[in-house]
């Protein structure tokens, strides 16, 4: 990343030559490791620090940037970094990544992105003793406060930088994205990447899915609970009505897991999003038990346990299924649910397996090379950015996201699905993200207007 502080224009050149290559070095899993060690190795900030006792001079913080015009901002409070917990300040490395990522896949000018990191603290014992973390040495805010100083952050952006000025949510607390993305997508032009873009990558490699197994009528959706799986399991939910299917039956075809085991009716403490997904059944805590019980056509991991499909759960799946559906799409790496290679292995290569961070190729006994399909929503947000960003939208709606997984799944050639890939080789990602910014004009925007705020929005 010395080069991006160098120069910029020769870094993306790079990185655009061969984003296959370089894109686990800007992004997962690397970026997880960057955000870890970032105060360690802190020479210069890139990006903004809006601290909690910038409060009541938010505007002015802004007006310090050398940039006028803004188009696309990532911001993190640092709470939920990957897999990887709290690394308050530490974790401007994310939005940074994010950012790059809009101009090597998306095309965006870099110049009219800005990375933010709100800095209310950290909960992490090792940074509030660590001497040299650059952030708040101090226990998070919470409650009034916090909101607070979000609303204010969101209201100078909008008045600065205009209402079409779009918001990426990245990272934030379980307890806090939800909440914040149903507060602020109606008043602003805003969207949580954890919630929606890990929706679209999912949905579209299971729409993939369906091209390779005939099972649309009976599949049954298996995933761990975290903040991702609930919008993913809301999107597929959308899929399935608009192939025809009633959503009460779709939903019946859902069957989610927390830290407290299945999600059945009747059970303690679900929240109003979990008790949308629970069904009549008895209460059971052991996943291996779990999965042989609903015996499920796709296990979908995002909670950030590594090893958690354990080898007897890949065999059941491959008992179950002629063609078992295997996302383990939690990052970096270590905190995947298994690994490319057991996988196959342990199922003979019958399975149909998506990742989070990348996995190299596995070469099966029979000869026959499979690639891992790596479930990585920098096939969404780019695109979905370019679009947003280019048409001037106020408001991004599930619509927008549903369009974004459908455009995916067909650059998907049947070549690709021989291979093992669920999802379109990264190299191609610029022409994917600029099909999807085309998908998200609105229907009555002309076309050739459209064009023309690509070219002043594109960075080449």
């Amino acid at each position: 990343m010395d080069l991006q502080d160098r120069n910029e224009k020769l870094f993306y050149k790079v990185l655009t030559s061969d984003v296959e290559k370089f894109m686990p070095i800007v992004y997962t899993p690397t970026v997880g490791l960057a955000c870890q060690q970032y105060s360690l190795v802190f020479q210069k900030p890139r990006g903004l620090f809006i601290s909690i006792h910038d409060r009541g001079h938010i505007a002015s913080v802004l007006n310090a940037w050398p940039e006028d015009v803004i188009k696309a901002i990532v911001v993190t409070d640092g709470e939920r970094i990957l897999g990887l917990g709290d690394l308050g300040c530490n974790g401007m490395g994310i939005p940074v990544g994010k950012l790059a990522l809009y101009t090597a896949c998306g095309g965006m000018n870099p110049q009219k992105c800005l990375p933010v990191i709100l800095d209310v603290g950290t909960e992490n014992e090792e940074l509030l003793k660590d001497p040299l973390y650059i952030g708040l040495r101090q226990r998070r805010v919470r409650g009034s406060e916090y909101d607070d100083f979000l609303d204010e952050f969101m209201e100078s952006v909008s008045s600065k930088y205009g209402m079409n000025c779009l918001i990426q949510f990245e990272d934030f607390a379980n307890v806090n994205a939800f909440r914040l993305l149903n507060k602020y997508r109606n008043q602003y032009c805003t969207f949580n990447d954890d919630i929606q873009g890990n929706n679209i990558f999912t949905a579209y490699g299971s729409i993939t899915c369906q091209k390779l197994i005939s099972c649309r009528t009976t599949l049954k959706f298996f995933l761990f609970i975290t903040e991702a799986a609930l919008g993913i399991a809301h999107l597929i939910v959308m899929a399935m009505e608009k192939e025809g299917l009633p959503k009460e039956k779709a939903i019946k075809k859902i069957w989610l897991v927390d830290s407290k085991g299945l999600i059945v009716k009747g059970r303690a403490s679900l929240t109003q999003e979990k008790e949308k997904f629970a069904h009549e059944h008895e209460e059971m805590k052991n996943l291996e038990a779990i999965v042989q019980e609903i015996k499920p056509t796709a296990l979908i991991g995002v909670a950030a346990i590594g090893g958690a499909f354990s080898e007897q759960i890949l065999k059941d799946m491959a008992a179950f299924n002629e063609r078992p559906i295997i996302f383990a799409l939690s990052n970096p790496t270590s905190k995947a649910e298994c690994s490319a290679e057991q996988c196959y292995r342990i199922t003979k290569g019958r399975a149909i397996f998506a990742s989070g961070s990348p996995f190299d190729p596995v070469t099966l006994p029979n000869g026959q090379t499979l690639y891992p399909g790596q479930g990585n929503n920098s096939y969404v947000f780019p695109g979905v950015a370019l679009g947003v960003v280019a048409c001037g939208l106020r408001h991004i709606t599930d619509k927008i996201f549903l369009t974004t997984a459908e455009v995916i799944a067909q650059q998907v050639s049947d070549k690709h699905l021989e291979e093992g890939r669920l999802y379109p080789p990264l190299n191609t990602i610029r022409d994917v993200s600029l099909k999807i910014a085309e998908k998200v004009k609105p229907p009555l925007f002309k076309l050739h207007y459209f064009s023309f705020l690509l070219l002043l929005n594109m960075h080449f």
